[in-house]
């Protein structure tokens, strides 16, 4: 053979804008071509002369630090052999020197970083930036993720925006938050947690295997992963979890310095989670839970201690209702478990328990937790408690000189309320509360718990804090299979609610409303308090309590008014790291029946809001101002401003540092925004001082050409 007619290969175009546009990928701000599996996707390769018919092309495709064909790490395909290992190639064209290839990739390719490489007889070559990103593909049919609506597809996979829902099962409010899948560094970020998860390349082809591996790396537990927790009220070496407003920051200092991220608590685990399994291709949602059970050891109960006072007690609860949670729904057919369960499984990257000896979480069948199916996996019995536990009030009380426990009250339907997400194309709250539970008091919801109860086997219903196992219970009984709402003789029922809004330097003005239903003249000793307390349900300050007997002539009811004056928790507001809510318990007894009930509810302060002002639409590359108004119509000087703003698509992540915003005083900042992106943008805007710890405010704008 003469050298001459040696073939070599003189260049390879991936063809990206075409290939990307096709594959919905044209978003990912990043040099190499990024594709979907199961979809065909050309490739130009030019030659240095004709192809004849004895000449030899092969592309070749590496995944991994030595490819080999027999590991199935190597993939060589020659357009004459169609078909490899589910592979396939065809030449679509030749032109004179050139070859139009097209390339299918198996509908369970692993997903991760290809090398290409185009053989010609005994010559390789190997294109600059010859990277090829292989992604889950939502598009295909034949692909376990596939997903077959397209508004669906386009908020679960496509949308770089959203919101997690937070606050407390009484008010509900929506954080923004930017999840940012397209940014620089963000798609590598992903490729080097795959890289780090160890996963297999059978296990790399199952989105069941990769988002456990996700769940667990999000979280820096046992791994060193993304993020930190600290729920310890001191961020003082990092940043402190209120005031992340995207995924996208964290994850570049992640990829950059490849150590943990400080720091995070659950809405930021859920929304660095969803990041990168939308950026890998994989439906996912941010779902939030309101009275969320933790750590209930398997036996469905959380024990809530009062004091005499009717205040909670931190120091004897293991376990404990958060006032929100926030995990994650990814969405694909379950090939491992029996059918019917595939759909929406339930993923957690926030630390809290440890599941085959690491700190990870799912992927749980959501519709496992609605039929109380919950011996499949993953964790399914952890994610059962968190939304179908009970709640058990127990006053302790002195009596000569020992702790004695005093049952007065259960709620059977008081956890896992409100399960909530973001409407698909639209701003606003979704409850999906029916696809994690049967309603309330069904048949179908008996049956589920029966069959939940079988395999999690619950314990008599005792308290069974540290301190309770060697003291004398009183009242307490066996729990029935299947617990119902206690019916009092006398039909009492509490209700709590603000009576004022809640703004920081005005009193707190709050009433307990007591309800009798039996006619007959009633007593009813009634006892209040009022607390601040973090999400996670810790108390951080006792603000005040009230006692008062009343006479109810029934069927009646009473209001009976809980003020807190400002300097009672002005002070504990200014020194936390954290939002805070107010908790107020109120603890009824009925003197003549005995008849006794707990309620407690968690409210929000309410702050006044932040005005976006910009143009409603702008073109590409044009400049166009943006301002932030804000007016501090509180009564108190909000201390240390500060104002996190981001733009996908048109700024980056700027802060200012505003100084003290006195009561009264209207503080306006602007930026000049630069769009590189077309269609819906989002500008996100968020507020934290030390007497405010987030308010946020959102505003869309259209970039046309």
């Amino acid at each position: 053979v003469f050298p001459e007619s040696s073939l070599k290969v003189t260049g390879v175009d991936f063809l990206k804008s075409q290939n990307t546009r096709q594959h919905h990928t044209d978003g990912y701000n990043i040099q190499s071509l990024v594709v979907r599996r199961g979809q065909p996707f050309q490739v130009q390769v030019s030659l240095s002369r004709e192809l004849r018919a004895a000449d030899k092309l092969t592309l070749r495709f590496g995944i991994g630090e030595n490819p080999m064909k027999n590991r199935g790490s190597l993939l060589s395909l020659k357009p004459e052999r169609e078909d490899y290992n589910g592979w396939k190639i065809s030449m679509v064209e030749r032109k004179g020197k050139e070859c139009l290839l097209s390339v299918t990739s198996s509908p369970n390719a692993p997903v991760g970083k290809y090398n290409l490489h185009v053989k010609t007889g005994s010559n390789i070559y190997k294109p600059e930036n010859g990277v090829v990103y292989l992604l889950f593909n939502p598009w295909c049919e034949d692909d376990v993720v596939y997903m077959a609506n397209d508004a669906e597809k386009e908020e679960y996979v496509l949308n770089d925006t959203g919101c997690i829902y937070v606050g407390s099962a009484y008010s509900i409010y929506d954080r923004p938050w930017n999840f940012g899948q397209f940014e620089e560094f963000v798609l590598d970020a992903c490729m080097y947690l795959l890289d780090k998860s160890k996963l297999s390349l059978a296990e790399r082809r199952d989105p069941a295997h990769v988002s456990r591996a996700m769940s667990a790396l999000v979280n820096a537990n046992d791994d060193s992963g993304v993020l930190l927790g600290n729920w310890s009220g001191n961020y003082a070496s990092g940043t402190s979890p209120m005031d992340w407003i995207g995924s996208v920051t964290i994850l570049q200092k992640y990829y950059k310095t490849k150590k943990p991220v400080r720091y995070g608590q659950c809405w930021v685990f859920a929304g660095v989670l969803n990041t990168v399994m939308r950026c890998l291709g994989v439906p996912c949602r941010c779902v939030s839970t309101f009275d969320s059970a933790h750590d209930t050891e398997d036996n469905l109960r959380v024990d809530v201690y009062l004091n005499e006072k009717g205040e909670k007690l931190n120091s004897l609860s293991f376990d404990s209702v958060w006032n929100f949670h926030v995990w994650n729904d990814a969405w694909m057919k379950r090939t491992d478990i029996p059918n019917g369960f595939s759909g929406w499984q339930a993923i957690d990257s926030t630390p809290q328990e440890q599941s085959q000896g690491r700190f990870q979480c799912g992927p749980c069948p959501v519709k496992a937790v609605k039929e109380g199916d919950v011996y499949l996996p993953y964790d399914a019995k952890f994610v059962y408690a968190e939304v179908n536990a009970d709640r058990v009030y127990w006053v302790v009380k002195k009596v000569n000189g020992k702790d004695k426990y005093f049952k007065v009250g259960t709620e059977t339907q008081a956890i896992g309320k409100n399960i909530s997400t973001k409407a698909v194309g639209q701003n606003r709250r979704v409850d999906i509360t029916k696809e994690y539970k049967y309603p309330e008091g069904s048949k179908e919801e008996r049956m589920s718990m029966q069959r939940a109860y079988s395999f999690l086997r619950p314990s008599g219903l005792t308290p069974r804090s540290g301190y309770a196992s060697t003291m004398q219970i009183t009242g307490a009984n066996t729990q029935p299979l299947v617990p119902k709402e206690p019916v009092t003789k006398t039909g009492l029922h509490l209700e709590i609610n603000n009576t004022e809004p809640l703004h920081p330097g005005n009193p707190l003005e709050m009433a307990i409303t007591v309800k009798i239903s039996a006619p007959g003249n009633w007593t009813v000793d009634l006892i209040g308090s009022c607390q601040l307390q973090y999400y996670t349900g810790d108390v951080q300050a006792n603000l005040g309590t009230i006692k008062e007997t009343i006479t109810l002539e029934g069927p009646s009811e009473m209001q009976v008014p809980l003020k807190i004056a400002p300097d009672a928790y002005m002070k504990t507001l200014s020194s936390v790291e954290d939002e805070v809510l107010i908790l107020v318990t109120a603890i009824a007894e009925v003197k003549e029946t005995n008849d006794k009930l707990t309620k407690e509810t968690s409210m929000r302060f309410q702050y006044p809001p932040i005005t976006v002002q910009m143009p409603e639409t702008a073109t590409l590359y044009n400049d166009f101002n943006c301002a932030f108004i804000f007016k501090n119509k509180l009564n108190v000087t909000l201390e240390n401003c500060k104002l996190l703003v981001e733009g996908l698509g048109i700024f980056k992540m700027t802060t200012f540092e505003l100084g003290d915003i006195m009561p009264g005083r209207i503080m306006k900042s602007e930026i000049v925004c630069t769009p590189t992106r077309l269609g819906e943008k989002k500008i996100v805007a968020k507020l934290i001082s030390n007497q405010i710890k987030g308010i946020s405010a959102e505003k869309g704008v259209f970039i046309t050409e």
